[in-house]
């Protein structure tokens, strides 16, 4: 399906209406386990629903599908997706590079947990490719990057960091969260690894928990395969489900959230209350050159930082009436939040500690005129 556009793969590829009943959208197949033709005769390859379910493999098709990859592994977050890629392809004594504004929730993964098992990581400006070099070392193995980040949007040249990770006989992760498939497909420019939260844009509507990793490389997927498996951190058949209803609409959805970030991301960069909007669109954002070359669009998402510092940032966030106070990101409607204090708080103290005036912004589909009203009486405050 690799020849055909992107929103007819977002609609078709994982699933042909059944050819019982017609049904156009993949069943919910709530079953825990599957009748055998015989001791060890599979029926359709099924056996038992942490193994595998035909809802979470067509899914899987379908993200693979979206990312111009040959292999997608769906996962129960985008965290249990994160904690396979590192323990597939880490081992005792092997050492990451990661960004230095990541997300908070995978830098306490790696900092908390995976240190403690022998695996050491080294933080790098993702933009700044002479940092990266030096932060490589012999034992490193992976080079994450997430482009753009979060939640301080820095743009890393995907290209440019796979050249500099496979020099280093090192994999490319990239978390592509924020860019989605429809902005951009790292595996096209190198990258070994794709990670997705499918929380958040994939799914789009706020209502299911997901996560994925797709690669091209069927060693590297039989590692995912073998821990999805063994760990059993999957999807339900219905997560899987509303996933994949969520994933048809992706181009429509971003093209909408796009639309919107950008006038809002304008709007903010005029006024008084605001010392800088961070978004990869505007022609000052230090990343816009490479962003405007890897990406279709530039995304739904912007932060800001204000002039009255952290009272004034949370004053903001207060403030809203249609933007909603909240974590998570990428679904229908807008949301805001403070990262130092809710989405980060697990960076403070250590080199990714983000600004205390620092405001996310997660811009939905609503009305773009509402959305700025809104942003702006909020500020007035």
């Amino acid at each position: 399906m690799s020849e055909l556009g992107f929103s007819t793969r977002a609609v078709h590829a994982g699933f042909e209406p059944d050819p019982q009943t017609g049904a156009v959208n993949v069943p919910i197949y709530a079953s825990s386990t599957f009748a055998q033709d015989g001791v060890g005769g599979l029926r359709g390859g099924y056996e038992y629903a942490r193994t595998g379910n035909p809802t979470r493999t067509a899914l899987e098709a379908n993200l693979a599908a979206l990312e111009l990859g040959r292999y997608g592994r769906a996962f129960a977050s985008g965290m249990a997706a994160t904690d396979c890629v590192l323990r597939a392809l880490l081992r005792p004594g092997d050492h990451i590079v990661i960004p230095d504004d990541a997300y908070g929730g995978t830098f306490r993964l790696i900092d908390k947990v995976f240190t403690q098992w022998g695996i050491e990581h080294s933080p790098a400006h993702i933009a700044d490719l002479d940092a990266v070099r030096a932060a490589v070392r012999p034992d490193t193995k992976l080079i994450w990057v997430e482009t753009p980040t979060n939640p301080l949007l820095t743009i890393g040249d995907i290209a440019a960091l796979a050249d500099v990770a496979h020099t280093a006989g090192a994999l490319l992760v990239v978390d592509n969260t924020f860019a989605t498939p429809y902005l951009q497909t790292p595996l096209t420019l190198g990258a070994d690894v794709v990670l997705h939260s499918t929380t958040k844009y994939l799914g789009g509507h706020s209502d299911v928990i997901g996560g994925a990793l797709v690669t091209d490389d069927a060693e590297i997927d039989q590692k995912f395969a073998f821990l999805q498996n063994g760990a059993g951190a999957v999807p339900g058949p219905f997560d899987a489900y509303l996933t994949l209803r969520g994933a048809k609409t992706l181009a429509l959805r971003m093209e909408r959230h796009c639309d919107n970030a950008e006038l809002i991301a304008e709007f903010l960069a005029r006024h008084p209350a605001i010392s800088t909007v961070i978004y990869p669109g505007l022609p000052e954002h230090a990343g816009h050159g490479v962003a405007a070359k890897q990406m279709r669009r530039f995304g739904g998402m912007l932060s800001v930082r204000l002039h009255g510092g952290e009272e004034a940032a949370r004053r903001f966030c207060a403030g809203t009436k249609v933007f909603t106070l909240a974590e998570s990101l990428g679904g229908i409607e807008s949301l805001i939040e403070h990262p130092g204090a809710m989405t980060h708080a697990s960076t403070a103290g250590s080199q990714l500690e983000v600004p205390a005036d620092l405001v996310r912004i997660s811009v939905g589909i609503e009305d773009a005129a509402d959305l700025l009203a809104d942003v702006e009486q909020a500020l007035a405050q």
